[in-house]
Parts: structure tokens; sequence; C-alpha cells
């Protein structure tokens, strides 16, 4: 019986984007996975892998959480830089709740100070996680999460272990009270409001910095181009891998095309445990000069295009 059927009031629902700032490989992306419960962002060794905004939604005690894993703050000098640094702060000032990342190991160094300066400005309530904190003993935790709330007010510390989980439950049980009323804006099904698509473009992208991550810059990027939902319940999928250079094309396709063949095998592999069904993956390399110049690939990305 519903509580509408038994004349109770339904419990009131709890709905609110939570951002997650903090400099390259902090840790974010795997936060959102593992408060998600299920992969909806790439993880890489290789800093700067998220470019646009992609959400996790969490649903936690009545609570729907939507969280903003924004790119990893830090210097800019390129355009696709300034864009992505952009969209991070967009993505802070836009939320309704904005949890600020320490690494734990690196502590308070010139980036982590740079973003403590400037997140003061963000006027929503705060909260500090200290990730990879299994790395570093615990009285230079005390004093880490010390100094950092004597430069801003939070209204809450956090010391996690994103990639095994320990702290998470806490934190998305205090997201979930601290998120503002109101009514659920996405299905409570769905993990992540990026098209299948676009994640599908991810994780090739992810497996790509896997086996490349000290040959291939990363403004290599991935789209699908076609996905076909076949009647035997498979899926066709077709993806082109764009790079700058004629070389780094010969990088990715590797000897013989044994690269590419490992790199769709690993996508291929992730995308049937996704998707539950087969999965027919054909990835296709392509030269596109100066893509970081052209304003159609930073909207594809979800990325506003810098003008200077």
């Amino acid at each position: 019986m519903t509580a509408e059927a038994s004349g109770e009031t339904p419990p009131a629902t709890r709905c609110g984007f939570v951002a997650l700032i903090g400099a390259p490989n902090v840790g974010k992306s795997t936060l959102v996975n593992a408060l998600v419960g299920a992969k909806v962002t790439i993880v890489s060794r290789k800093v700067q892998t998220t470019r646009a905004l992609i959400r996790g939604i969490v649903i936690e005690n009545n609570a729907q959480i939507i969280l903003v894993d924004t790119p990893g703050i830090f210097l800019p000098k390129r355009r696709l830089d300034r864009a992505m640094v952009s969209t991070a702060w967009s993505g802070a000032h836009d939320a309704d709740l904005v949890c600020v990342l320490l690494d734990a190991k690196t502590g308070i160094d010139e980036e982590a100070e740079a973003i403590l300066t400037k997140a003061a400005s963000v006027n929503h309530e705060k909260i500090l996680v200290i990730n990879k904190v299994d790395l570093v003993q615990r009285e230079k935790l005390l004093a880490l999460a010390q100094a950092a709330n004597e430069r801003m007010k939070f209204a809450r510390t956090f010391m996690i272990a994103a990639i095994s989980g320990d702290g998470v439950d806490d934190l998305r049980k205090t997201l979930s009270e601290m998120v503002p009323p109101g009514p659920f804006l996405y299905p409570e099904d769905q993990m992540s409001d990026a098209p299948m698509r676009q994640l599908a473009a991810e994780i090739t992208r992810e497996k790509i910095y896997q086996k490349l991550h000290q040959e291939l810059p990363y403004q290599s990027t991935v789209e699908t181009d076609k996905w076909e939902e076949r009647k035997d319940k498979s899926v066709r999928i077709e993806q082109t891998i764009f790079v700058e250079r004629e070389s780094q094309r010969k990088i990715v396709l590797g000897k013989g095309g044994a690269t590419i063949k490992s790199i769709g095998a690993d996508s291929r592999k992730e995308l049937m445990q996704i998707l539950d069904v087969p999965v027919h993956l054909f990835l296709f390399v392509k030269v596109r000069e100066n893509w970081g110049d052209d304003p159609d690939r930073y909207r594809e990305m979800g990325l506003d295009f810098p003008r200077e």
C-alpha cells in the first residue's frame, strides 16, 4: 500500500546539483563512480580526461543527488584549457552544493591554494573532501583539514578513499540531507544524463589513455558515429578516433593494427557489461588538424568556445 492510499503524507523529496571541484587527478571521477555505484564517467592516470560536466545521479534516503563532475581546475595555457577551466567554475556557481576535493598526499599546493581562494567566492555551502587518506598518516590529515578550514568556511569535512569506497557512504548520506527540498529531476533508474552514445565515446577514450598515456597527448577525441540496435538484441557501434597529426594516427593504430584492436576489445568488453547485450564495435582513426580551434568540436563536448 502506498503512503497516499493509506492516508499518510508521503515523505518530502529532496533534489539538488552537487559540483565536485579540484585539481587534476584529485579523484573527482573516481568519487562520482563510487557515489553512484556504477561507471558514469571515465577515470584515467592522464590528467584532464573529464572535459564536460558529466553528471552522475544518486538516489539516497528520498533524495536525488545530481553530481557534476567538473574538469580539473588548473592553470590554462591553450584554448581547450581555458574552455575546460571556465566550464568547471560555471558548474560550481550553478550547483546547489560544492564539494572541494583535496589530495591528501599533495596537500595545499599552488593549484589547491588557487582553488581555495576562488572557491571562497562561490555562494553555496561548501564541503571539504580530502581524498586518498589511505596513503597518508593521520597526523598529517588532521593538519591538512585544519589548514583548509582556516582558509575557508566549510559546512562539513570528510576524509575518504574514493578508490576503495572508504568514507563514501557517509558523504553520500550527508549530501542527501543537504540538497534542497524539491521533486526529482530525473527518472529514478537513471544514473547519468550523458546519452549512451557519449558515454560509449568516453569509454573508448579512456581505453586509449590506458594504452597510450605516455605516447599520445590528451587532445585526442572520440565520436560515436553510428548506434544501431539490431533485431538479435545486439548493438552495432561505429566510432571515430580523431587525432591532430598523422604520427599520432600511427601510434593509435599500432604495428599491424595491434593497438587499436586491443583498445577496441577493452572498450567492447566494458560496453557489454554496461549494456548487458552483445556489442559489435568498429573503430576508425582519422587526422583532424587543429580540431582544438574548431567551435563545433567544443559544442559536441559540452564546452563553450573561448573566443580568445
